[in-house]
């Protein structure tokens, strides 16, 4: 249970999550995604802070609350072998497959049930017309494809690390 909470700690409030954050957040401004938070400065603000709660938000009920309740063990493991596709496709695949704690594949409710807590808990913090079944439905299925994408890149950072910075993980 510990190492669950530390990991979402770390995940929540690493350096990279806070820039993590400030790009998703400068991305929402640009489109203009919520217009009562305005643009200039106050507004990317609106936006990062938003971005950041979303964020931490899922992190704690993706990575710990709910692996600690369904015994689901949150972490990524690469598969480190194989072409780019097959590589690819298992990364995007632990979006709904997971390990529990004893070690078995499981349907990742963790991820899936989290995510979506997540995004119905984030739309009371927006402004009202963001509250919605829809938006709460588009903040859902963004989650997840943010997290398909973080293993995508953990798949394949052993490899970039290793060409770029000569550096064994």
């Amino acid at each position: 249970m510990k190492e669950k909470f530390v990991g979402a700690t770390k995940d929540s409030f690493d350096y990279s999550s806070f820039i993590f954050a400030g790009g998703l957040a400068g991305i929402s401004q640009a489109r203009d995604s919520v217009t009562e938070f305005h643009q200039g400065a106050a507004g990317y603000g609106r936006y990062y802070w938003h971005t950041f709660v979303d964020q931490t938000n899922e992190n704690y009920l993706v990575e710990f609350i709910l692996p600690v309740a369904l015994r689901q063990d949150p972490r990524y493991y690469t598969l480190g072998h194989g072409g780019f596709f097959k590589r690819t496709g298992y990364a995007a695949s632990r979006v709904v497959i997971t390990r529990t704690d004893a070690g078995n594949e499981t349907f990742n409710a963790s991820e899936v049930i989290g995510s979506g807590a997540a995004a119905g808990i984030s739309g009371t913090y927006y402004p009202p017309g963001y509250a919605t079944w829809t938006k709460t439905g588009q903040r859902w299925i963004t989650n997840l494809g943010l997290d398909g994408a973080t293993f995508v890149f953990k798949e394949f950072w052993p490899d970039i690390n290793s060409k770029i910075f000569h550096q064994k993980e």
